[in-house]
């Protein structure tokens, strides 16, 4: 979503690269290209009047001007003042002292609240609670079927008294879930309220009407990341209207320009608490201010990506793996390989995956023309093959690679490349779990990386320096010797050299030999 916002700030703070001061000039030029770039993202006018003047305000203070260098922090500051309008810190879910946990949903027609509730209820299962999903939109035709749906996907149950499509009276719905939740022991209750196709009367009313029934511990504003300058507009009616303290943003994967993102919680002063960018019920977190600060400036989100991993990857796999790969567990083999590229994608994407990594901006051609199903060829080809061959493939020869290409639907290239990949990576990836990589001890046995105390080791031993090379001739030998000293007793002796064992050094004779200037001889006594 944040595509063409991230090039146009990433081409703003190319030109401050390289310079050890910046003028007033470049600093009122990076402004302008700032100012264009939030414009063209569709940010609300006064959000951009007030974040330009707060980036050039502290562009020329002392952080800059004294900073060893100045590029950077203008780079810092534009992050921190991101942050600063994304809403400053990560807004958490409030839960009730006593009782039931009861959230309410409200927004437009279209915006993703069915759906998002569903997601909702997933999230809070994953954090322990026990949450009930509450149909309380009957007038949206086959809402309560959908909610229904979503709910059995996510596995949750649905308070559903009433068929919906328009019948039934949401209000009651709505105050019978909470006798419902304290009945079945749930902690958390999700009211589903109906949406319409623009702000009118009817719809505040209802809302207000449901919000006054439950009492909610938390109302959230639904709200469609892709509409731009409208969601603004709608937040500001929603909150005058029915109230609510905090914003989810649905549809963050679109390719929209994320205007809303950066407006609402600038203008409304309420925070954006969570976040979904997918359709499945997984494709939802909470909003991190920072973070997303982080992605616009492709300065990645990590923190994000562990977070998900830790979430989907097996542990004791892991261990099993990592100790393979130190060469403590055996070797690591196309089985293990195959296991990892599974856990990956339990992650999702690869190009979301990807997209989280810093700087891969730059290759944002690459990623969206990465074909996803390349992992599924990868798969049906190491499992065409037998399980003697994954766990050695070297013994993989032409005949077999033949077969297994037969078997994948592949060509015997791509199994060939695919072999050559595995035995690469499997290379590099021992490497790291070994602390074998440049600079480290044991880099010796890496081709390429012989360490400066191997090469040392190395000098001391083997041939013979240049110009002390003996031949293997006894007879030539004897004549290189005397050659040797017949030329140290020609030139004198070497006022430098160490003396033997036995042997003493006339130092007379030895500075004479130096051919020093008059009165020099004085400062070697």
């Amino acid at each position: 979503m944040f595509a063409t916002l991230s090039d146009r700030l990433s081409d703003a703070f190319k030109n401050l690269r390289g310079k050890g001061r910046l003028s007033e000039a470049d600093i009122d030029a990076t402004a302008r290209e700032i100012r264009i770039a939030l414009l063209e993202a569709d940010v609300a006018l006064p959000v951009v009047k007030d974040f330009v003047a707060a980036v050039k305000e502290r562009a020329r203070g002392e952080e800059v001007s004294q900073a060893l260098n100045p590029a950077q922090q203008v780079v810092k500051i534009v992050n921190e003042e991101l942050v600063e309008i994304l809403g400053g810190e990560t807004r958490r879910l409030r839960y009730a002292k006593s009782g039931p946990t009861v959230i309410m949903l409200a927004g437009l027609q279209g915006a993703g609240k069915t759906t998002l509730a569903a997601k909702l209820a997933l999230w809070l299962k994953e954090q322990g609670r026990t949450p009930l999903l509450v149909a309380a939109d009957l007038q949206r035709p086959n809402a309560v079927n959908q909610l229904q749906v979503n709910g059995e996907r996510a596995g949750v149950p649905v308070f559903a008294p009433e068929p919906g499509n328009g019948v039934g009276d949401p209000v009651e719905v709505a105050r019978q879930s909470l006798e419902e939740a304290k009945r079945k022991l749930y902690d958390t209750v999700i009211v589903d309220t109906a949406g319409r196709l623009g702000v009118d009367a009817d719809m505040m009313a209802q809302a207000a009407a449901i919000r006054d029934a439950v009492r909610p511990d938390e109302i959230l504003f639904v709200v469609d990341a892709m509409i731009g300058q409208d969601a603004v507009v709608t937040a500001q009616a929603f909150l005058d209207g029915v109230g609510y303290d905090g914003v989810v943003l649905t549809k963050l994967d679109g390719d929209a320009r994320g205007g809303a993102a950066l407006s609402i919680a600038s203008l409304t002063g309420k925070p954006v608490m969570f976040a979904s960018a997918g359709e499945k019920v997984t494709d939802f977190d909470m909003f991190h201010p920072d973070r997303m600060a982080s992605r616009i400036l492709d300065m990645g989100d990590v923190l994000t990506l562990i977070e998900q991993a830790e979430k989907v990857f097996d542990e004791e796999q892991a261990l099993k793996a990592a100790e393979k790969l130190s060469g403590r567990g055996g070797e690591f083999t196309l089985d293990d390989f195959l296991e990892q590229m599974q856990q990956v994608r339990k992650l999702g994407s690869m190009q979301k995956i990807l997209g989280m990594l810093p700087g891969m901006g730059q290759m944002r051609e690459q990623l969206e023309n990465f074909d996803e199903r390349e992992i599924d060829r990868i798969q049906a080809i190491i499992q065409s093959m037998t399980p003697a061959e994954r766990a050695n493939p070297k013994m993989i020869d032409g005949s077999r690679r033949a077969r297994i290409a037969r078997g994948s639907g592949r060509q015997v290239s791509d199994v060939n490349s695919l072999v050559d990949r595995f035995f690469e990576a499997r290379k590099m990836m021992t490497a790291f779990a070994s602390g074998k990589m440049p600079g480290t001890p044991g880099m010796e046995g890496l081709p390429g990386f012989a360490s400066a105390a191997g090469r040392r080791k190395s000098a001391g031993k083997g041939k013979p320096a240049k110009g002390r090379r003996v031949s293997g001739n006894p007879a030539k030998a004897a004549a290189q010797d005397k050659a040797r000293k017949d030329k140290a007793a020609s030139t004198g002796p070497n006022p430098f050299a160490k003396p033997g064992a036995g042997e003493e050094v006339d130092y007379e004779k030895a500075v004479a030999a130096l051919d020093l200037p008059t009165d020099f001889s004085k400062y070697l006594k």
